[in-house]
């Protein structure tokens, strides 16, 4: 008797989103299955995020709301008991605790490991991480064919794309310091080997990889000076302890029918009764966690993108805050003169013999240069989808299986994350999930909503009959 062919799932991408989609399926598949990771680059289910070796890189968000799973809210604290420095802890306190991040690379390893296993026993099914790049798809009659950058292919049923963010962007001038010494186009890779002895340091950004950077300098100590330029020159703020603010949103307030005008009128109103009142004005951007994608969804292209220009550098800021530790840290080198803060747009780089010359433009015209015997670009990911430097996804733009958003910063993609083609149809195998859907979703890359995503599109493809949880109901938001 000829043994039936297993239903195949193929997930592109080992980092937070493509993982849990994978440990989802196999968890909750019903029946025998067949699911392939497909990771390239960092360890499936560490990814960039999680994949450093630094223990100064901690979460942004503390441990209570750190669950990889959607529905069980508790698990990252359940399996931070099984560590022996945390056995012992006091609830109050691990929940409270802002973790390593590669502890909760460790945690997300785990998972990957418990279920990467030729055969799982109770739902027979089959786990197989296989590292290699995926550098294009081919449509076949039952699915797609993966063409691996080994030369190997892989014939799947359904295919999720979860490649994660993208590199940062070219700056001018780019391609004349690509091979320079003293210049880091991409902040995720080791530069820790060519930190230099002397001269400055120059970080290219001022959000949450800048801190990074910054934090590791002080760490080994390194004694020179940190400058850190932005246009807005904003670091990201401190989590803090909160209280709750019955009168926002209003009862009476549908906040995704005010459009953005109103939606602005509205947090700067409530955001001047919180400073009055001596409270902390990022409470409003908490308390809009849960409603903001359909806040976002009911935008027009127009106003998204008056979003994007006008107000998003600073909602960044106040959404996006960092451990109260490392914000001490970070506001000591302020206050020492170790890092020095420049509100200017960069213009360019070049070569400056040894250095990095950094070409420097202020608000009021006026230009400068600052040498760096370092220059790490820290601009955050490429997000302008259409110029993508992934072989997999230009080619998937070319082919016509897949097209960028309405904002071009991500794919096109129906409410169950099916990829919409070139011509408008509904993809009959490809999902897409994380990053890739900024521009549907705008938030679409912290662990509370990729979770979701992971959970849901692991049912739709296994036809579970139930929706995932809705997040608000499973988890306690930030505060």
């Amino acid at each position: 008797m000829t043994t039936p062919r297993l239903q195949h799932v193929a997930v592109i991408g080992g980092g937070f989103s493509g993982t849990m989609a994978a440990v989802n399926l196999a968890r909750l598949s019903p029946a025998p299955l067949r699911v392939t990771l497909c990771n390239h680059g960092s360890p499936a289910g560490r990814g960039i995020a999680y994949g450093t070796r630094r223990p100064e890189h901690l979460l942004n968000v503390a441990a209570r709301n750190m669950s990889a799973l959607a529905d069980h809210p508790n698990h990252f604290l359940e399996w931070l008991r099984t560590r022996t420095e945390y056995a012992a802890v006091p609830e109050a306190e691990l929940r409270e605790t802002f973790m390593p991040r590669r502890v909760y690379g460790d945690y997300l390893r785990s998972l990957t490991q418990h279920y990467a296993r030729p055969v799982d026993a109770r739902a027979c099914v089959e786990f197989a991480v296989v590292d290699d790049e995926v550098l294009a798809l081919e449509a076949t009659g039952t699915g797609a064919r993966l063409r691996l950058a080994s030369g190997a292919t892989l014939d799947a049923d359904k295919i999720v794309l979860a490649t994660g963010n993208e590199p940062p962007a070219d700056l001018p001038g780019s391609a004349t310091v690509a091979t320079h010494a003293a210049w880091c186009a991409n902040p995720w890779l080791d530069w820790e080997t060519r930190i230099p002895a002397t001269g400055d340091i120059v970080l290219l950004g001022t959000g949450l990889t800048t801190v990074d950077a910054i934090v590791t300098l002080l760490a080994l100590d390194w004694r020179g000076t940190i400058h850190a330029v932005s246009r807005n020159g904003l670091l990201p703020e401190s989590h803090f302890k909160g209280v709750d603010d019955p009168l926002f949103p209003p009862a009476n307030v549908d906040l995704a029918t005010l459009g953005l005008a109103g939606l602005v009128r509205l947090l700067e109103e409530h955001c001047t009764r919180l400073r009055a009142a001596g409270l902390n004005p990022a409470m409003v951007v908490d308390k809009m966690r849960p409603h903001t994608q359909r806040i976002w969804g009911a935008f027009t292209d127009a106003e998204r993108r008056e979003f994007v220009a006008q107000h998003a550098a600073r909602w960044n800021v106040m959404r996006h805050r960092i451990a109260p530790s490392i914000h001490r840290q970070v506001a000591g080198a302020l206050e020492s003169g170790r890092l020095k803060i420049t509100r200017a747009a960069v213009t360019g780089v070049k070569p400056l013999g040894g250095q990095i010359g950094v070409e420097l433009r202020d608000r009021a015209g006026a230009t400068s240069l600052l040498a760096a015997a370092l220059a790490i670009n820290c601009t955050g990911p490429h997000t302008r989808f259409s110029a993508t430097r992934s072989p997999l996804l230009q080619h998937l733009l070319t082919s016509g299986l897949a097209q960028p958003d309405a904002m071009d910063m991500g794919i096109r993609v129906e409410p169950d994350f099916a990829v919409v083609e070139r011509g408008g149809r509904r993809s009959p195998f490809l999902c897409a999930i994380g990053p890739l859907l900024r521009g549907t979703l705008w938030e679409s890359i912290a662990v509370p909503e990729l979770r979701g995503q992971a959970l849901r599109v692991a049912q739709t493809l296994l036809d579970a009959g139930a929706p995932a949880p809705a997040e608000a109901a499973v988890i306690e938001y930030q505060i």
